[in-house]
Formats: C-alpha cells, sequence, structure tokens
C-alpha cells in the first residue's frame, strides 16, 4: 500500500519546501506531489523535465446568448456579484459560478460553462516522478486542483510501483490544505517561534486532528526566538504531539536555493543532518499504525 505523508504549515515561510524537497533527495522510491498550487516553489528546486500537461476546469462561468436574450434585465439584478454588466457580457473575474442567472432567465439566454483556471503536470525529476501544476492569477478551486494532482501521483505510484507520495501542502488552514491532508497517512507540520507561527501551527493541528490524520512537528529557525520554541515545545508536549527537529537558523538555505538544489544535496553541515534525522524519525512513523503513532515517541 503507498504511503502518503504531507507537509503543512500554518502560514508561509517557516520552511515547509526546503524540508520537502530534501524529503525527496533522501527517500528511496517516492513520487513528490507539489500541492501548494497558488504560489508552486518545488519545480525551482527539482527542474523538471514535463512528461504531461492536464488542463484544469475550475468554477463554471456564465455566458449569455445575445441573439437568444431579451434585455429583460433579470438577471443583472439577481446576480449578487455584479458580474453581468451592459452590453450582455459577464466579468468571468466576478462570476462566481452560482448558475443563479441561468436559472432566473425566462429567454434561457444564459448557460453556464466549463473555464480553465489552470493546469497541473506529471515530470521527471532527479529524485523520481514529480505532479505538480498551476492554479490561474485570481481563480478558485484551488482544493479540486490540489485533489486532481493527489489524484495523479497516486495513479502515477501505482504504476511505477512507488511505496511513498511526498506531499508539498499549502499554507493555512483552508479548502486547499484540507484537500491536501484528507486520506493522508500523516502531518508534519513545520513551524517557527513566532508568535503568528505559534497561532497557526494551533489551529492547522486543529484541522488535522480534526480528520483523525497523526501529526509530528518540526520547528525550524528555533534560535531566532528561544523563549517561543520553548513554548511550542510545550504546546506539544500537553497536545501529544511528538517534535521531532529543533532546527537552528542557517543561511545554507537560501544558498542552497540559489543553487537550484536541496539543502540536503548542497551541504553536509549540521542543517542537513538535522534534516537527515527528522526524515530518519518520519519514516520510522510512518512504518506504524495510525493508532499508535502518539505512544512511540
Amino acid at each position: 500500500m503507498v504511503k502518503q505523508l504531507t507537509v503543512i504549515s500554518g502560514k508561509g515561510g517557516t520552511g515547509k519546501t526546503t524540508f520537502t524537497s530534501s524529503f525527496a533527495a533522501l527517500a528511496e522510491n517516492a513520487v513528490i506531489a507539489d500541492c501548494d498550487v497558488d504560489a508552486a516553489d518545488m519545480h525551482l528546486i527539482l527542474q523538471p523535465e514535463i512528461f504531461e500537461i492536464h488542463d484544469f476546469y475550475g468554477l463554471d462561468v456564465a455566458t449569455i446568448d445575445k441573439e437568444l436574450c431579451t434585455d429583460c434585465g433579470i438577471c443583472v439584478s439577481s446576480c449578487r456579484f455584479a458580474a453581468i454588466g451592459s452590453g450582455k457580457v459577464v466579468d468571468v473575474y466576478k462570476c462566481e459560478g452560482c448558475g443563479v442567472c441561468e436559472y432566473v432567465c425566462p429567454a434561457n439566454a444564459v448557460s453556464m460553462i466549463a473555464k480553465k483556471a489552470g493546469e497541473y503536470y506529471c515530470s521527471n525529476t532527479r529524485f523520481g516522478p514529480l505532479v505538480h501544476a498551476k492554479l490561474g492569477a485570481g481563480e478558485e478551486a484551488s482544493g479540486k486542483l490540489v485533489s486532481d494532482v493527489r489524484r495523479r501521483a497516486s495513479e502515477l505510484a501505482e504504476q511505477s510501483g512507488k511505496d511513498l507520495i511526498i506531499i508539498d501542502g499549502p499554507p493555512g488552514t483552508g479548502c486547499a490544505v484540507i484537500a491536501a491532508i484528507t486520506g493522508a497517512d500523516m502531518v508534519l507540520v513545520v513551524t517557527e517561534p513566532t508568535k503568528s507561527g505559534i497561532h497557526d501551527l494551533e489551529r492547522v493541528v486543529q484541522v488535522a486532528r480534526h480528520f483523525r490524520i497523526p501529526v509530528a512537528v518540526c520547528i525550524n529557525k528555533r534560535d531566532i526566538n528561544d523563549r517561543l520554541s520553548v513554548s511550542i515545545g510545550e504546546y506539544c508536549k500537553i497536545n501529544y504531539i511528538p517534535v521531532i527537529g529543533m532546527l537552528p537558523y542557517d543561511n545554507i538555505v537560501i544558498e542552497a536555493m540559489v543553487e537550484g538544489r536541496s539543502v540536503v544535496e548542497y551541504s553536509g553541515g549540521k542543517f542537513s543532518e538535522g534534516i537527515r534525522s527528522v526524515w530518519g524519525k518520519l519514516e520510522n512513523l510512518l512504518v506504524q499504525e495510525k493508532e499508535g503513532l502518539v505512544e512511540l515517541l
């Protein structure tokens, strides 16, 4: 059975992709999925060679047949998003795809059509297959695109005999995060010792636990605020969450990204060894049953 590990963070900038790209380098038989579809950046490190492109269609949008339209104005007054303007033109950036205009039109002049909202790709990388995506600017339904990326990653894993999918999840706690963690075998939350880091850590842990997914935490940049790092550790202890890594701030991360390489490829220093230690603990956790994860550490 293919295991799935999702790496998330309550907020952006904690180092989530830094860890995920290094895990991809360390894993021996994995498919990588970049599910941060609003701001995908895994490709900058893995330098993929695309072999498959799929169009992504999000919400339907309204279109008006000007030949059938009687200019009664019912659709205009019924649209709470003010998406229908003069000249029987629909603003596709305002249209939310609710379909009210189609429902109320007495002349059947309005219909809902599929609108391309982005693309997702299958690629080869030096670490194995990568499924990644690009959502169009201002587009909705990021959670649906995340689900498409995960589905295709699962198919590739089955086809190529991989035993693990490593998912770089989006930040926050919204629909895209829910789509990235649902059904995963484990969630690793990468956090940082800042006020917003702690606040968002608590929120994202609540989301993962709502879906009964085992959680582990890694504190990145722990030395930027020792007091808050201790607070995170205390929170995790009280809530029976294993802290499997505490890594210092290190400029090596930036240097590695500039070179388009993962940290463990670029350097064998302390930060790299810290990531290797976290990966080793994750591998041990992933072979356990979900019910035994809390007791393991």
